[in-house]
Formats: structure tokens, sequence, C-alpha cells
């Protein structure tokens, strides 16, 4: 046995859930029987299992150096154990923390300018409709659910997500809206038919576009509803809007160019209007994405360019552009749960799936969607709904004194009564003014 097999077999001898490995040439390591078996086509896996290096084994697999017997879910519980603590950083004050820091930030500008964002989400998002169709639901939400109740299925769920953030922003009939990274149109469509408000979006994905535009049509809603292929640098400052979200976009827009965003934000936004800002957050406050190889696999692979923020880091920025923190809910175990119904959709469409986005490409989004479902479970990332405002400067305004915004510094009116709880057959409507 050699040195690599030696330090594999530990490895495998203290996993809870059994591992075998079968190499190249017959040799079989680990139990008879094991939850899940990895039959390897080359020697160079065998030192990123031996090492723990887990993106390195995910790439493996995608490139068809790697397969496996047993379920998805086995494989991704034992790549967690093989992959220890994935959020370990260099300490602060520290060279090595000061040089990545200092390297973090000239990759970030390097990799957010207009033409290097439109590359990147054209990436992930124009693979194909159809295959994004087999595994979300109808309305093509790509973002966390809200399970308000444990009994729903992913499309309520998804729904009670839209109204969710329509409820935090209060959205009022005739109000400027606009949605920065509108993806498929779910949270855009959902405020325009259901509180009446004169809805915009922007994406840089042309499916996408085209998407929502053909719904737009469909729907009758060309008055009061608006599509564009834009990068939010180039929206019109010069009518603002009374209520804004980013859902599942700043983590495109790079630790560099955040400061810049959310100041383009905050003038986009009336004084006193709303922004909501939900999207996925680092772990832990000193790292930026996951270890173990498993954030490099995620760039090469699934998100080019994308970068995790520390809920402080967000709230730190978006205060210094002149916005204010209004509300922030963790919603972490949510995301968890959707990933793993995005990845059962999956999983029970495989043969379709390989059809429309080819077997490696297939390959990579089995190992995000249920690797990111996992991460998100043991709190190795985590996805934060802030509500801010534009503080209008009039203490004398506002339900409350001092308010300076709209809102009214209570959470009552976000959290409609059991009674009222949405779901696919029913349709809410706006709170009470």
């Amino acid at each position: 046995m050699g040195a690599l097999d030696a330090v594999l077999e530990r490895r495998l001898a203290g996993l809870s859930l059994p591992l075998a490995v079968c190499l190249p040439g017959g040799q079989r390591l680990g139990p008879e029987g094991a939850a899940v078996t990895l039959r390897l086509q080359g020697m160079g896996t065998l030192a990123h299992l031996a090492t723990g290096n887990i993106g390195r084994v995910g790439e493996d697999y995608v490139e068809g150096r790697l397969d496996f017997d047993g379920t998805l879910r086995d494989l991704i519980a034992v790549a967690g154990q093989l992959a220890g603590e994935p959020r370990a950083a260099a300490e602060p004050g520290s060279l090595s923390g000061w040089w990545r820091s200092l390297w973090r930030q000239v990759r970030s500008r390097q990799n957010h300018d207009p033409a290097a964002d439109a590359r990147q989400v054209q990436f992930h998002y124009d693979v194909s409709d159809d295959f994004y169709a087999l595994w979300l639901d109808p309305r093509r939400v790509y973002s966390c659910a809200y399970y308000r109740e444990r009994a729903m299925s992913l499309a309520q769920a998804q729904e009670a997500k839209l109204d969710h953030i329509c409820r935090k922003l209060m959205l009022r009939e005739g109000e400027r809206f606009l949605d920065i990274g509108a993806g498929w149109g779910g949270l855009l469509l959902w405020a325009a038919e259901h509180y009446g408000v004169r809805a915009q979006g922007i994406t840089l994905s042309r499916h996408q576009h085209a998407h929502v535009q053909r719904l737009i049509d469909e729907r009758g809603l060309g008055g009061r509803v608006g599509m564009h292929l834009l990068d939010y640098r180039e929206l019109d400052e010069r009518e603002p809007f009374d209520k804004i979200a980013s859902v599942g976009m700043f983590e495109h827009v790079g630790l560099a160019q955040l400061p810049a965003y959310f100041a383009k934000v905050q003038r986009l936004l009336r004084p006193g209007g709303l922004l909501l800002n939900h999207g996925i957050t680092a772990g832990g406050t000193r790292h930026h994405q996951l270890g173990a190889g498993i954030g490099d696999f995620i760039e090469r692979y699934i998100f080019p360019g994308g970068e995790l923020l520390h809920a402080s880091k967000v709230l730190e920025t978006l205060a210094d552009a002149g916005l204010e923190a209004l509300d922030v809910e963790n919603l972490r175990p949510h995301y968890a749960r959707t990933l793993w119904a995005w990845s059962d959709g999956l999983e029970a469409r495989l043969d379709a799936a390989r059809r429309i986005a080819g077997e490696r490409v297939l390959r990579a989004f089995r190992l995000y969607l249920a690797g990111s479902a996992m991460s998100f479970e043991r709190g190795w990332i985590s996805l934060h709904q802030m509500l801010a405002a534009r503080p209008d400067g009039d203490p004398a305004g506002g339900a409350l004194r001092g308010a300076q915004s709209v809102y009214p510094f209570n959470r009552g009116y976000m959290y409609p009564a059991a009674s009222q709880a949405c779901s696919t057959s029913s349709s809410p409507r706006p709170p009470a003014t």
C-alpha cells in the first residue's frame, strides 16, 4: 500500500457514513457495502481525496475522472466530512491576511467591469431556460424561498417569499418599483399584478430578458412593466424610484464595486424610499469564499466572479452610501431547504437535463445544488434580507417622529395573519394603509 493509500484509509476509517474507493487497477479501499463508492479513473483524484481538497474532487467528477455509486445526498454528506471546516482564514493583522486582502481587492476590481459582469452572468444564467425550468418552480424564481409554513411546497414557498418582499417594501398602487437583477421576472410581475406598482426590471441575461418580455406581452402589462437588458451602472437617475429590490444580485457586484453599487442605489431611491437587499453572505467575517477548494470549484463551473461578504461588511458599506439599515432577517435554513428542493427536482429529471445541457454542465449543477444545500445547513454560508431606507432629512414626518422614511419602525405589517397565508390558489392583497 502506498503512502497516499494509507492516508486515505485513515480518513475513510474516521467517517460516520461508510465510503469506499475503487482505484483504477481494481484495488478497493474502505468497507464492503459502503453507502457511497467512488470509482476513480486516474490516480490524481486519490491525492485530492487524501488531502481533503473537495473542490478538486468535484472537478474530477465534472471532467469524467470520477464516478460514484450511491445517492447524491450521501455523497454530499461524505464530502462535508472530508472537507472538515472550510471557513478557515488567515488571522487578522497577519502578513498573509494583509496580502490576501490586497489581492482580493485587485482581483475584484479586475473581475467586475461592465463587460466582465455581463460575460459572467451570461455564463451562468444563459445555460438554457429549459434546463432551469426542469427543477425551478413554475415562476422560475431562482433565489431563496420562504417556508413560512413547514408543509409548503417549493412553489408556495416561492410565492410566500415574493409576497414577503413586497410587504417589507410596503408596496402601494402606483408607486415606481425597480427590481435590480430581475431574473425570470417572478418578483417584477408579482409586484405589478398583486400590488399595482409601475415596475421596471433589469438583467444582463439575454435569455431572461427575452423570457420576461414575452410574459409582459402575454399578460398585457406593457403599460406598467418594463424589462431591460441593462447594467445597473447605466440606470437613469433623473426620476427616482419609490421602492427598490435587489434579490440574488449583489453577490455578483464584487467587493471593490460594492461602495459604488450602494451609492448608485441610494441615488436611484427617492428620499424616504425603501430598499430590500436579499443575497448570499459569508458565514464568517474573515473569508470570502469556501475553503477546501469548494470556492474555486464554484468560481470555475458555476459563478465566475461571485464574491461572498459577511453581513456586517454589507451593512457597513450600505451605511457609508447614505442608506439606513432598518431590518435584517437571516433566512439561512430556508435556502438550505430551497436548494434541496431544487436538487431533488434535478435528480428526478437527469435524463432530460443531460439532453438539454450536456453531461458536464449537469454534473457541475448536481454537485453545486446539493453542496450548497449542505453549506447553508452547516452555516458555512448564509442568506440575509436587509431592509434599508434613504432618510429624507425631515424628523417631523413619518409614522413616528424622526422616522425620516415611510418605514413604521415595527415589524407587524410584514407578517400576515395565518388566515391570510398565501398559497398557489390565493391572491394576496397589499397591507392596509
